[in-house]
């Protein structure tokens, strides 16, 4: 990818099945224009992407969900749950074609059948499948956040700091999350800022300093101290 203006620059990585890839820098290195080029919601002006060695195009966030990515984005608020509309309706937004029946026609009966299987195997709080997201905590609307994703038939997974604004329990839970989409051969993007959770999740490592990266690490093979070093723009 190349761009200007913040845009992402020259970027080239791969993730294979199964694989969780960490990308980590400093706070405003690039890491969420990254995912955001990915998945389509930032426009760079040349790029390439393949899944199973097939060539895709994710110019908008429609046909990155088309071709198999998922984006679980940073503000999750804003851009990765519908805080007035209730749980049942935010699990089945990646996925309302397998909730629909004559004439394409939702079927919220089926809706919140599906929301309390995926409300019990997440381990969401809330009182019922009516609840309203926003009223949830942090931790409960990033399982939500990550769940609506679940039913769809992504193969690759983007995730842009997941466990900000959390507490400890459920960000345990969130990287079981993850680390049961690795085992389930999808391909993991983990996207943070927090070297401790890079370091403790991911197989590779990409650095990012001002918009590029700058290093690839092998996550066993690496220490904090050299990430932070490249993250500072160390050569």
């Amino acid at each position: 990818m190349t761009g200007k203006n913040n845009e992402v620059i020259d970027i080239n990585l791969s993730i294979h099945k199964g694989e969780i890839v960490g990308v980590t820098g400093l706070v405003g290195a690039g890491k969420t224009e990254l995912c955001k080029s990915i998945f389509g919601s930032i426009q760079t002006n040349k790029y390439s992407i393949e899944i199973n060695g097939k060539a895709i195009q994710t110019k908008s966030p429609y046909h990155a969900v088309k071709s198999g990515v998922a984006l679980v984005p940073e503000e999750r608020r804003k851009e990765g749950i519908l805080v007035d509309e209730p749980v049942y309706s935010n699990l089945t937004a990646a996925s309302l074609n397998k909730h629909t029946g004559l004439l394409s026609m939702l079927r919220p009966n089926k809706e919140r059948i599906h929301a309390r299987e995926m409300i019990k195997n997440l381990g969401v709080k809330t009182p019922n499948e009516n609840q309203k997201v926003g009223l949830l905590s942090g931790g409960n609307q990033q399982k939500i956040a990550v769940g609506k994703w679940l039913s769809s038939d992504a193969e690759v997974f983007l995730f842009d700091e997941p466990t900000k604004g959390v507490d400890v329990g459920a960000k345990t839970e969130i990287f079981d999350l993850i680390v049961s989409l690795a085992k389930n051969k999808k391909g993991v993007l983990y996207a943070t800022s927090e070297i401790s959770e890079i370091l403790s999740i991911t197989d590779r490592i990409y650095v990012m300093y001002d918009y590029q990266i700058v290093k690839e690490l092998i996550t066993k093979d690496t220490t904090e101290e050299e990430i932070m070093y490249y993250s500072t723009g160390g050569q």
